[in-house]
């Protein structure tokens, strides 16, 4: 659509604002990455396979090869970007003063209808909106590769189970359980579809990890007796209900003073 869009673009597939960043001795990132979300999607018949580091080196070495070569970085206001954004500092900064990024929080776009909105994501933008948004792109500067650059050495060696967006470039530590309660909030003493319960969950309180996430997260409240199973555990979430245990007639509730 414009001149200025035209480049190679890398997307970065993996959602680091989840999961653990530390790996153990002698196991590499990717393979890390790619176990925890083999547990996490239970897809067995296609191995999960996280390969973007291995494409994040590969667009450095584009940059090696080619001084002319420039990058952009996109980032939304969205956990996952940030903690990407952070991630990738540690194989780009190298390039320094050939190194954009393009950060949409706050700005305002037009929504397909021509309405102005704040999108959440990269996606949400209307593709004539990007040749905008790729005008805002800014050079960062060396103080602030060092300091963001901090942020992921931060980040890793906390390696807490989620990592959630506190305004700006901020991303806070928080573990694995930390949205349980939410997904709680939704189930009953009756059996009702993972799905539902996740998707209701979702559309609430606008929880940013994904289906599959929280999925995991029902199963695992199932494992430590939290919640109750009906179905098979090991496919989707319309496979398997889950409710609270008991009956709920015993169930004591307070009142409000």
């Amino acid at each position: 659509m414009d001149i200025a869009m035209d480049g190679k673009v890398v997307v970065m597939k993996d959602v680091l604002s989840v999961g653990p960043l530390q790996k153990e001795e002698g196991q590499k990132f990717s393979e890390m990455r790619s176990a925890f979300w083999q547990e996490v999607a239970i897809n067995e018949k296609n191995p999960i396979q996280v390969d973007d580091l291995e494409r994040l080196l590969e667009t450095g070495n584009e940059l090696s090869k080619n001084e002319e070569a420039k990058i952009w970085l996109w980032q939304a206001p969205w956990p996952a970007d940030i903690a990407t954004y952070y991630w990738s500092l540690k194989y780009l900064g190298k390039y320094i003063g050939r190194l954009y990024v393009v950060n949409i929080a706050g700005l305002p776009f037009l929504d397909e209808n021509g309405k102005v909105f704040y999108p959440k994501s990269i996606g949400e933008i209307q593709p004539k909106e990007l040749v905008k948004a790729k005008r805002l792109a800014r050079l960062i500067n060396p103080a602030e590769l060092e300091t963001d650059g901090e942020e992921w050495r931060k980040l890793q060696a906390e390696n807490a189970g989620i990592r959630i967006h506190e305004g700006g470039k901020r991303l806070i530590s928080k573990s694995e359980e930390y949205y349980d309660n939410q997904l709680i909030s939704f189930c009953s003493h009756q059996y009702q579809k993972a799905s539902k319960i996740v998707n209701q969950a979702i559309a609430r309180y606008n929880l940013p990890p994904g289906d599959l996430y929280l999925g995991w997260r029902l199963r695992k409240m199932v494992d430590s007796g939290r919640l109750e199973l009906q179905g098979d555990i090991t496919k989707g979430l319309k496979d398997f209900d889950v409710k609270m245990p008991g009956d709920g007639t015993n169930a004591q509730y307070a009142l409000p003073l």
